[in-house]
């Protein structure tokens, strides 16, 4: 017994050398994370857990500073502060990563994810993802080290179901000036309106537009039972978005904090996959309380055709046609 006790103490000597000797390997230093995006939201959920992770993991001697709620501006401000190194991490919807890396379009594509374990597939594909990633750094000078996913952008209105693609004519939807977003009701024969966000919750109430897409989260956080009954569960485009990193700061990164930074960021990306979920779920349930409906698409693969073949018109803006090519025999697989 007393040998027992001996080798137990030795090896946890040890353990807790080896901890300080690996904690060692990290230089001090601290990193720079932002959102837009307030508690609560996915962005703030995923950068909470990488700087669980990291801190942890480092012992300590890499500390997240967090700046949350956009007190250091908007998403497409936060891009630039990652080009300039004057933020480190940060977490943006793909469209506005879009106006400084193209290339980034390829994962914002209607109907790009027709299914959720699409986008899984693609995002866990360590290969296609670096060559992206690579491809997004050269244009942005901010690298994607893992990719987020919420919920579909459903469609709501206020003035009937909508269950087959005839259905919207007539109705007024606000869409984002995205491009592809743009695109894609264009191809379903209606004219958006790309009414501003800021406008859009006053618009719904005032009859300016009739409708909108957002994913449920979005839904309920802006109370829009208030100003909208009808929901479509329409699957064209996928809440998709970058965990971000300065590309200058993080290739001057020595290996071992480099590898702890990628590898959180992966971490962290896998746990909001989860709880993003489990959050839309619960979203829906909330606006079907509230008084909402749901109406599923009874002919979406018309939606979706008509969607894919808007692609070619962007296929130079984002890679080729090859890349393209490249992630859907990914998705087949």
């Amino acid at each position: 017994m007393k040998h027992v006790l001996v080798m137990l103490c030795a090896l946890s000597l040890f353990a807790g050398w080896s901890h300080d000797v690996v904690a060692a390997e990290y230089p001090a230093m601290v990193i720079r994370a932002a959102t837009a995006n307030p508690d609560g939201s996915l962005h703030v959920e995923a950068i909470n857990r990488f700087k669980e992770i990291v801190e942890k993991e480092s012992g300590g001697k890499i500390s997240v500073q967090t700046f949350y709620g956009g007190s250091m501006g908007d998403e497409q401000a936060n891009v630039k502060q990652l080009r300039t190194g004057e933020i480190h991490l940060a977490v943006v919807a793909c469209g506005n990563l879009t106006p400084f890396a193209s290339k980034a379009g390829i994962f914002y594509l209607p109907y790009g994810f027709p299914n959720i374990d699409d986008a899984k597939k693609v995002f866990s594909n360590e290969v296609f993802m670096e060559k992206m990633a690579g491809e997004i750094a050269q244009q942005s000078r901010a690298r994607p080290l893992s990719w987020l996913i919420g919920g579909y952008r459903v469609l709501t209105n206020s003035k009937r179901p909508v269950a087959k693609m005839e259905d919207l004519k007539g109705l007024k939807i606000r869409v984002p000036a995205v491009e592809l977003q743009l695109e894609a009701f264009r191809a379903w024969g209606v004219e958006p309106h790309p009414l501003s966000w800021s406008e859009t919750f006053n618009g719904l109430q005032q009859g300016v537009v009739d409708g909108q897409e957002n994913p449920h989260t979005i839904n309920r956080d802006q109370k829009f039972w208030e100003v909208q009954k009808y929901i479509s569960e329409l699957h064209y485009l996928l809440w998709v978005g970058p965990m971000l990193v300065s590309d200058p700061w993080y290739r001057k990164l020595d290996p071992a904090s480099k590898e702890l930074v990628a590898r959180a960021a992966r971490e962290a990306a896998l746990h909001e996959w989860k709880w993003a979920a489990e959050q839309e779920s619960i979203a829906l349930g909330q606006c079907l309380e509230k008084g909402m409906v749901m109406n599923k698409i009874l002919d979406e693969d018309a939606w979706m055709k008509a969607a894919r073949a808007m692609w070619p018109k962007v296929y130079d803006k984002i890679g080729g046609k090859e890349n393209v090519d490249e992630m859907l025999k990914i998705m087949a697989q």
